[in-house]
Parts: structure tokens; C-alpha cells; sequence
């Protein structure tokens, strides 16, 4: 699940052309450790929100704390939650 959040959010980061300093300079979280993130998904849930607020928008996260979808249409892995929003 960590691995799966770096990776979603390094994806967005390239896609956004932007580099470990430039991400850390907006996001407030030390390039160090979004490099440590990137490679071992640890990070602190702070710097997480820090770095999603940065990369992408903070209601899609929000809508994991929801009360799931009932039917044949919901969501059974975060990676179909991330390609859904």
C-alpha cells in the first residue's frame, strides 16, 4: 500500500516536470525524504498530505475515509481507487 502511494504520487511529480528540490521547496518536505519515499514508501502522514496536497487533490484521498460503495462497482484496491478520481 506505502509503495503504492510513492509511486502514485512520483508518477504525478514527473508528469508535473518538476524535480525532488522543486517538489520540496512547495510541498516543505525534504527532497531526502521524498527520495526515501520514492524508493521504500516510509514517509510520515504529515509529509504524505504535504506531498499529495502538492501533487495532486487532497479530496480524492479524503474519499478513502468514506463509507465504501455497496455493489458490483466498487472499488477492491487502491488502484482502482487512484484511476477512478
Amino acid at each position: 500500500m506505502q509503495l503504492a502511494f510513492a509511486e502514485h504520487l512520483k508518477k504525478h511529480r514527473k508528469k508535473a516536470k518538476m524535480s525532488r528540490e522543486v517538489l520540496a521547496k512547495k510541498s516543505t518536505v525534504p527532497a531526502s525524504t521524498i527520495k526515501k519515499f520514492e524508493v521504500t514508501g516510509l514517509i510520515s502522514f504529515r509529509q504524505l498530505l504535504l506531498l499529495w496536497q502538492s501533487l495532486d487533490d487532497l479530496t480524492r484521498l479524503y474519499e478513502l475515509t468514506k463509507t465504501p460503495i455497496q455493489g458490483k462497482n466498487a472499488p477492491t484496491s487502491i488502484e482502482q481507487v487512484l484511476k477512478r478520481y
